[in-house]
């Protein structure tokens, strides 16, 4: 028997030894980039590394002016994991067998959303996965209520109708292997509720897990019902009189929970059955009370926290981001990308705490915006709103989102489709929306890790910084105002290469605020709106070289997506008092010119080569840019900008 004073000996012996170990074991782990915990979860379990893909460029040089936004990047300071379901988009069963449309197929591999939605939407609650058309289940009534208690057609969806104009769910499945993404299912949690057998919610929970049997490990992640609370939802209210085991005729936030462990029990059993893991997620609303979403359970998460605990693998939220229907500006559509994003974050944190369960990873399976009446949805402002989201989602930690849809219908313009359904006029079928070439361009320029970054100067200017595990940083700039600006970017401590490579995309002038076409470094549009889709995969980047500094100009309502060599070249930041003479832009010029300072411009005076002032503008305002409407003939002409007591000239070439 060892006595308490041998055991006082024995630790004082081999205390150096066991500090040495200690030590040895934390410098172990401060070998690693630190970043925060992975809130993501189950979406990252095939996370994967990406390899920056340097694309085809062409020289263009950028206008030498100081920059009015300076954007600082921590190389050191790695946030979070990117998770690439991140990207996702829906398939709906009304945008034909896909299979058969080798234009949309080729879209949806450039776009590349890694993971996609079915069936999607409220059709969700009426669909039947293995049924022919027309013959739903014995226990499926031909009428069920709606949300005023009328018994109506019950409007069914087949997974073997093999019309052309629908989706089968074979065919979902050869769609997902042919362009090489994965799936999310959402299983008809309605049928629990009006199915009118003896015990509906253990019916259609079998009815579940017999589709994960014969998924057989395609599909990873699960959702139980489609906006189950809302009453536009089939079985949110049931005819109680063909109910068999007394349920209330509204659903709660309790009740789902219930029935929740029912599908996730049998669901899951199904699926060790076949050998495979899945991940089941369970709807919450995004919002406390005071929101303007209106369920009539307003306590439908503290109902379902009650029911299942902590059942769920991960949460589901969808948010379509403005007032609904509503005639939205640029900026309510452009500021609610960041805003309502953290918002739903921050509040199914506090609300989890405040119901003592964990916090799971979050899914946002729908989103897009509601703006009607200006053709918003079409706009490449749509598809700004889209860069601000997919960024915002990333920074916040989200572990999976699908935007709504892949293809709708166009409505004159109010569609949220990011492909036209072949219904959209004098445009070629499954031509690509605006949004299309942001949400292209995001990935292809966006790493595997989220670093830090701080923007300064304009607070309508957004930065989400990104490394890749090749080394290269990869930015997403966002300028949300109606005014330009230069960026200047600082990474202290990040060993530059040689260049850095850009894709700028600005709207057009057509159709008022909400531009339905998109220009990729000035490339014109190849049809009637869109952008240049034909030579997308070739479309040559902007390219500069490092020098001393990256520097670029974003025009308002833009976004550049920027790429940065990673070598071995140490850049000293952009001092914040650094005085850089004045410069104009764009040069050669057309119409307006824009002239930038690092101090407050006097005056600017536009001569001809032989001294004859021409034009003239002063900045009463103490402004460091000034624009200039330039309304002058096609030549050559020098620009005088006085500042500071000091007077710069360059040579201005006006082209018509």
């Amino acid at each position: 028997m060892i006595k308490p004073g041998q055991i006082f000996r024995i630790v004082i012996r081999n205390w150096t030894k066991l500090s040495l170990l200690l030590l040895l074991i934390a410098l172990f782990f401060l070998s690693f980039p630190v970043h925060a915990q992975d809130q993501q979860g189950c979406f990252l379990v095939d996370y994967h590394l990406k390899t920056a893909v340097i694309p085809p460029y062409e020289d263009h040089k950028q206008i030498d002016l100081f920059p009015t936004v300076t954007i600082t990047v921590d190389n050191r300071d790695t946030l979070a994991k990117v998770s690439k379901y991140i990207y996702g988009n829906n398939a709906n069963p009304y945008m034909t067998q896909m299979v058969t449309e080798p234009d949309l197929l080729a879209n949806i591999i450039r776009l590349g959303p890694n993971i996609i939605r079915y069936p999607g939407g409220n059709l969700s609650s009426v669909f039947f996965w293995n049924s022919i058309k027309n013959l739903p289940p014995a226990d499926a009534p031909a009428k069920i209520a709606d949300a005023d208690g009328n018994l109506v057609d019950a409007g069914y969806w087949y997974g073997k109708n093999s019309d052309s104009w629908t989706l089968s769910l074979d065919n979902y499945y050869s769609m997902l292997s042919q362009t090489n993404n994965t799936g999310i299912i959402t299983v008809n949690y309605g049928y629990a509720r009006y199915g009118t057998g003896p015990d509906p919610a253990n019916t259609a929970a079998h009815y579940a897990a017999d589709w994960v049997r014969y998924d057989n490990g395609r599909t990873k992640y699960w959702e139980i019902g489609n906006e189950s609370g809302g009453p536009w939802q089939a079985g949110f209210r049931i005819n109680t009189a063909a109910n068999q085991d007394g349920q209330p005729e509204i659903i709660s936030g309790a009740l789902y929970g219930e029935h929740f462990k029912i599908f996730a029990d049998s669901m899951k059993k199904a699926a060790l059955e076949t050998g495979h893991t899945i991940f089941i997620g369970a709807q919450l609303l995004q919002y406390d009370a005071s929101s303007s979403y209106n369920p009539p359970d307003r306590t439908w998460n503290q109902g379902f926290f009650s029911s299942a605990g902590n059942k769920a693998d991960f949460f589901i939220v969808h948010n379509y981001y403005t007032p609904y229907n509503e005639n939205s500006t640029p900026a309510v559509i452009l500021n609610s990308g960041q805003t309502e994003t953290i918002n739903m974050m921050k509040y199914l944190k506090s609300n989890t705490a405040a119901n003592n369960v964990d916090m799971k990873p979050l899914a946002l399976t729908e989103w897009n915006i509601f703006a009607v009446g200006s053709k918003q949805a079409c706009s490449y402002i749509n598809g700004m709103h889209a860069a601000l989201v997919m960024g915002e989602l990333i920074e916040q930690q989200y572990g999976q989102a699908s935007r709504w849809d892949l293809a709708n219908g166009y409505a004159n313009g109010d569609d949220q489709g990011i492909f036209n359904n072949r219904d959209e006029p004098n445009v070629p079928d499954w031509n690509p929306r605006p949004a299309f070439f942001y949400m292209y361009y995001f990935q292809k320029f966006f790493g595997d890790h989220l670093l830090k970054s701080t923007v300064t100067g304009d607070p309508n200017i957004v930065c989400y910084a990104s490394s890749f595990s090749s080394g290269e940083i990869g930015l997403v700039v966002i300028n949300k105002s109606t005014n330009n600006a230069m960026a200047g970017i600082n990474i202290p401590d990040f060993g530059y290469g040689e260049r850095y490579y850009m894709y700028s995309l600005t709207g057009g002038t057509d159709n008022g605020n909400f531009s339905q076409k998109v220009y990729v470094n000035d490339h014109v549009p190849d049809n009637l709106t869109g952008g240049p889709i034909n030579n997308i995969d070739n479309l040559n980047a902007w390219s500069d070289i490092v020098s001393n500094r990256v520097k670029f100009f974003s025009p308002s309502y833009s976004v550049q997506y920027v790429l940065i060599d990673h070598g071995s070249y140490i850049i000293d930041k952009i001092a914040e008092n650094e005085v850089l003479k004045p410069g104009i832009y764009p040069n050669p010029a057309k119409d307006i010119l824009t002239v930038t300072s690092s101090s407050y411009i006097d005056k600017v005076e536009i001569t001809s080569l032989n001294g004859i002032i021409v034009k003239t503008q002063t900045s009463p305002l103490e402004d460091n840019t000034i624009k200039m409407n330039l309304s002058l003939p096609s030549g050559i002409y020098l620009a005088k900008i006085y500042s500071k007591g000091k007077t710069y000239i360059e040579k201005l070439i006006v082209i018509k």
